[in-house]
């Protein structure tokens, strides 16, 4: 889009432009392009095809239940969560300012984060990976131990692991041979989970995109917002109303980038910049029988919002624990008449706050985390910890930037960044999975 930009700009500065009369229409085109974007055709994606052939589909069994709630972790969890924090103390964190400003990754940074296996966890050792029973707490924890190094990176770099990790619950045979092999290799493939719309009250299980049958398939129509990595994925897992013999019901499609009606448009936020979201364009697009996905059962559905908005929570959590690692050495250092400003109570109790319910968030989200690993219920655990995260984790923005005063106000700064990006975690829906 800024090649686009750049050559229309010079285009309108022409002479040739002038004597044509055509300034005035060009002039309109770029100014158009600046303010909504292009929309382009979606990414140049690889063939996806078979690599072996499943008798079945291969699943994770679920977590042993020990009848304890214990958050220790595990000695390889702690493994996981110490590797990923050290690299996002050392990739993300020095690399958010540049891409919450350039609305993109510095080039190289995601390929590094594939490099870590994040998504060969979720993947059964017969399909190549590394699992061998649902790790959602291990999950939990690497998507917090990435939001501390920066929220909006967190969710480029968790973005592809969505989509395997739906794959693997809930693909048949066939999809998880067609797709699975390429998250497995080297060059992991980007992919997004889209179920946002930029629709008022947003319900997640009333998509306005709509989903017809036809004599081979489906055909889907709609657009999906705020999609991580949208120009660059190859792969999509988009919801859809779709209809049925019983009235309509919300349904998960896998959708390639190559397929014809799909467009890119950037879409800029207010926050998660670095993540490059984008508006997922479908018009008339054409998909076979075995794109459904889950068979298009409610529950398949019920689940990956549950699972998403329980990422969600563990992202509040890893970017709220930023702001505390951030605020606490600020007000111990910072002087105002003669002593470190946190020995005025008010300083002092709002930091307290934001340690407090941090805690709390983080306790919610963990054991629904654990419940949901073991199969056992789990939805009103996450429905409190999206309510925590929604609500505690804007709060706790808010009180970093305040805590700095006019610092916190200025991008010298990142807790300007941080509550901006904890303003998402109300809206959002998708995008991440555990």
């Amino acid at each position: 889009m800024g090649l686009g930009l750049s050559a229309l700009t010079r285009l309108a500065g022409s002479k040739v432009i002038e004597r044509a009369g055509l300034r005035k229409p060009v002039q309109n085109l770029v100014s158009a392009g600046t303010r909504n974007g292009f929309r382009v055709a979606g990414a140049a994606g690889r063939t996806f095809k078979s690599a072996q052939k499943l008798g079945k589909p291969a699943r994770l069994a679920p977590a042993e239940d020990t009848g304890l709630f214990d958050l220790t972790p595990s000695e390889d969890q702690q493994l996981i969560v110490e590797t990923v924090t050290e690299f996002a103390a050392e990739q993300l964190r020095p690399a958010a300012a540049d891409a919450d400003a350039k609305l993109q990754a510095p080039e190289g940074l995601l390929s590094r984060a594939a490099e870590l296996g994040i998504t060969l966890v979720g993947i059964p050792e017969e399909l190549g990976g590394v699992g061998t029973e649902r790790s959602v707490v291990t999950n939990a924890l690497v998507a917090e131990a990435l939001a501390h190094g920066d929220l909006g990176l967190a969710v480029a770099v968790l973005a592809p692991s969505a989509v395997s990790t739906a794959l693997v619950s809930y693909g048949d045979e066939q999809q998880q041979a067609d797709y699975l092999p390429a998250f497995v290799g080297e060059n992991v493939p980007a992919a997004a989970l889209a179920l946002q719309e930029r629709t008022a009250l947003f319900d997640p299980f009333k998509p306005a995109t709509k989903a017809r049958r036809t004599p081979k398939g489906y055909q889907l129509d709609g657009v999906k917002s705020l999609v991580p990595r949208a120009a660059d994925a190859e792969l999509f897992i988009v919801s859809a109303d779709l209809e049925g013999p019983a009235g309509t019901s919300p349904a998960l499609f896998l959708v390639e980038s190559s397929n014809s009606g799909v467009t890119i448009e950037s879409e800029p936020a207010m926050g998660l910049r670095g993540a490059a979201t984008g508006k997922l364009h479908l018009e008339k697009v054409a998909l076979p029988a075995g794109a459904l996905l889950g068979g298009g059962k409610a529950e398949v559905f019920t689940e990956v919002v549950r699972l998403s908005r329980l990422g969600w929570a563990a992202l509040a959590a890893g970017t709220a624990k930023a702001v505390l690692d951030y605020v606490v050495p600020y007000v111990n250092e910072r002087k105002a008449f003669g002593e470190p400003v946190s020995h005025r109570q008010a300083v002092a109790f709002s930091v307290a706050d934001i340690a407090i319910e941090l805690e709390g968030l983080r306790l919610v989200a963990l054991r629904a985390a654990a419940r949901a690993e073991q199969g056992k219920p789990y939805a009103r655990e996450v429905a409190l910890a999206r309510k925590l995260a929604a609500d505690k984790g804007m709060q706790i923005g808010s009180a970093g930037v305040q805590l700095l005063g006019g610092h916190g106000f200025v991008k010298e700064h990142p807790v300007e960044r941080w509550y901006r990006d904890l303003r998402a975690i109300g809206v959002m829906e998708g995008a991440v999975l555990l």
